[in-house]
């Protein structure tokens, strides 16, 4: 079990919006808040991690002509109770994030994750791939809500932070603005990637 590798994995390298360009839906519709981004990342944390860990533990005995059926009824029972958890204490929250939350039974990040990993590793690491790419979904999240937030409506968490005479950029809070944020993260990502790739093959070429 290699923590630090899932983690870079989960975060940077095998990121799952940057990189493996899943769940694309949820992030360019709730990312005009940040109490809808934290809310969100969290629901999927803890679906991801519960799913995979089941999954994991059932992989063995799971017929494989029906393993996608079985992962969709493992990963809609534990929607269904954080769906109805976030009814009974964050009614508003449930609100404002509206279908996103049932649609997490077929985000591809938790189908990929218990197709690519889950059914293939054990418990623990399975586990820990689910923490690390629910924070690595998270993160994303949580950088476009604040700069969707911050300078397209001027507030954060609902909070005005911006002075009075800022004028707000209200592109950023339509799909359009969640395209454009989305496309500045995934070829920053991209480029970060190919500079250490270089920097890599070069230290590699001098070594020899």
């Amino acid at each position: 079990m290699n923590v630090k590798k899932q983690l870079k994995e989960g975060l940077l390298t095998q990121n799952p919006v940057l990189v493996q360009l899943l769940g694309m839906c949820s992030t360019l519709a709730i990312t005009t808040s940040v109490a809808n981004g934290l809310g969100m990342g969290v629901s999927v944390i803890i679906i991801l991690t519960l799913s995979n860990i089941i999954i994991s533990l059932l992989r063995k005995i799971i017929p494989n002509e029906v393993r996608i059926a079985c992962f969709i009824i493992v990963i809609a029972g534990f929607v269904t109770c954080v769906q109805l958890l976030m009814k009974a204490f964050l009614p508003e929250l449930d609100k404002s994030l509206g279908v996103f939350i049932p649609l997490i039974v077929v985000n591809c990040i938790i189908l990929g994750r218990a197709e690519v990993f889950a059914s293939r590793n054990t418990m623990g690491v399975s586990a820990l791939d689910g923490i690390f790419q629910g924070l690595g979904y998270t993160a994303v999240l949580l950088v476009m809500c604040v700069f969707r937030e911050l300078f397209g409506a001027g507030t954060l968490l609902g909070v005005r932070i911006m002075p009075e005479s800022y004028t707000n950029m209200g592109l950023l809070t339509l799909p359009v603005g969640g395209f454009l944020c989305l496309g500045a993260l995934i070829a920053a990502m991209q480029w970060g990637m190919n500079r250490a790739d270089k920097k890599k093959s070069s230290g590699e070429k001098e070594a020899e």
